[in-house]
């Protein structure tokens, strides 16, 4: 699970605090996602918590590791897909995957679910062997997701995860988010996609000028209307 306490960052040089007094969980078995316009500190906060920024203040805790005080430990139970899809080019599917892997500490069995089952969940077995650097933008975004979990993370985050992917394979993520939340795992994401955050997610977080204006339990309502909500949280009048 994860927990975020007192969360504030800014950059140098910068007045304003692009991540200020966050504070937020998510337990096992959820699925948060943050919601916010362009800038509002969405991939600020997903940075700090997987441990690629700095912060002046706060804590965050990935099942119990301080990702600051115990970087390492806390890092192997994070699963993370980048906005930008980055990934070893000169690398084929399988390799990236064996490596990213190895690095995780995944089992054989786990490699292999992931090549041999994830792979074709995601039709991206035929290109396993291909190098990277030829793959199309959609292609590079699913080996990313799959090698984000190939050692099944207790935490997965994903920021933006959507771009690139074709409708087919967005409902499936969407379907395979929440699956995964089931068996005990924590999933936070960032979406500029108001419908695919009301699919996926038990928790909507609003993120404004990096303070958390609303939170949202769609357990509770299933019928709230976000893009109305996220209309009033950014003083956005009706066109």
């Amino acid at each position: 699970m994860l927990k975020v306490k007192n969360l504030s960052k800014k950059y140098p040089k910068n007045e304003n605090f692009s991540a200020h007094n966050i504070s937020f969980s998510v337990e096992a078995g959820e699925v948060v996602g943050l919601v916010g316009s362009n800038g509002a500190g969405k991939s600020t906060i997903i940075k700090s918590i997987i441990g690629v920024l700095p912060f002046q203040e706060g804590v965050i805790k990935i099942d119990g590791f301080d990702i600051v005080k115990q970087s390492e430990q806390a890092k192997k139970h994070i699963g993370y897909v980048p906005d930008d899809h980055s990934v070893y080019e000169k690398l084929t599917g399988r390799e990236y995957i064996n490596y990213i892997g190895s690095i995780y500490g995944a089992t054989k069995e786990q490699k292999k679910y992931t090549l041999e089952i994830l792979a074709k969940k995601f039709n991206i077995d035929h290109a396993l062997d291909i190098q990277i650097a030829n793959y199309s933008h959609g292609m590079k975004q699913k080996i990313c997701i799959l090698g984000a979990i190939v050692h099944n993370p207790s935490l997965w985050v994903l920021d933006e995860p959507m771009v690139g992917l074709d409708p087919q394979t967005m409902l499936l993520l969407v379907k395979f988010i929440k699956n995964y939340a089931k068996n005990r795992r924590s999933v936070l994401f960032s979406s500029h996609s108001l419908e695919t955050v009301k699919k996926a997610c038990d928790v909507v977080i609003f993120i404004k000028h990096g303070e958390i204006a609303k939170i949202v339990d769609l357990r509770k309502d299933k019928n709230v209307d976000l893009e109305k909500i996220f209309m009033q949280v950014n003083e956005v009048d009706d066109v």
